[in-house]
This record gives C-alpha cells, sequence and structure tokens, in this order.
C-alpha cells in the first residue's frame, strides 16, 4: 500500500473508494460490517462474523454484502456490527455475539426491524 503525502493523493483515494460503494447492482445491497480489529477478535468478533455468515446461509438471504474492518475506536463496545442499508441511516449494534448476531440477521437484515436496546446512536 502506497504512503499518502498530499491532499491530492488522498482525494484519488476517497474518489476511488466512493466509486467502488457506488458500483452498479451494489447500492441496493444491505452491508454487513463486522470489527476485526485487534479488540474485536479478542471480544470474540470472529465468532460473531461467522454467526452471521451462518445464519445468512441457512436462510438464503441474498442481495447482502458481509465485510470486516478494522478498530474504530470504541474497543469497549466490541464486538461491534454496523448495518448499513440503501438509503437509511447506518445502526452500529455494540457487544454482539453469536445469538444477537442470529437475532440482528433475523430481525434487521430480514424484517427491517432495528433491536433498539443493543445499539449505540450516531456512531
Amino acid at each position: 500500500m502506497a504512503v499518502i503525502n498530499t491532499m491530492e493523493e488522498l482525494k484519488k483515494v476517497r474518489d476511488k473508494a466512493k466509486a467502488a460503494l457506488n458500483m452498479e447492482g451494489e447500492a441496493n445491497k444491505t452491508r454487513i460490517v463486522v470489527g476485526l480489529g485487534t479488540c474485536g477478535i479478542a471480544s470474540g468478533a470472529g465468532h460473531t462474523m461467522k454467526a452471521i455468515e451462518d445464519e445468512l446461509k441457512k436462510r438464503n438471504v441474498e442481495n447482502v454484502e458481509l465485510e470486516l474492518t478494522g478498530c474504530i475506536g470504541f474497543c469497549e463496545f466490541e464486538p461491534l456490527v454496523d448495518i448499513i442499508r440503501p438509503n437509511q441511516p447506518k445502526v452500529t449494534y455494540i457487544k454482539v455475539d453469536e445469538e444477537k448476531a442470529r437475532q440482528i440477521v433475523e430481525k434487521h437484515v430480514i424484517n427491517n426491524e432495528i433491536i433498539d436496546e443493543w445499539i449505540v446512536p450516531n456512531i
């Protein structure tokens, strides 16, 4: 990975990332993003991600991208899971174990029901 030395280089990276997010067909997909930085892994995020993957397969859920990201600075709330649906605000779930992960797939991803008691508003 190249080092970014100027604002112009940073803008090019940003524009490339924006273009990747807006690829044809991708704009209508729900994105599930699991924090797998060191803090997330130590808190069990690997198991969380596996539970989400298994639940999506079990329920034959399509039009969903399961992604991972590094630490976002909320270590005390790990494992963190973001649900990003088209034309809706991002929802961040905290302390997501395997059971919560399965319920998030069922209730939020499939039935569009946010589980309010498990979220942190405005992250």
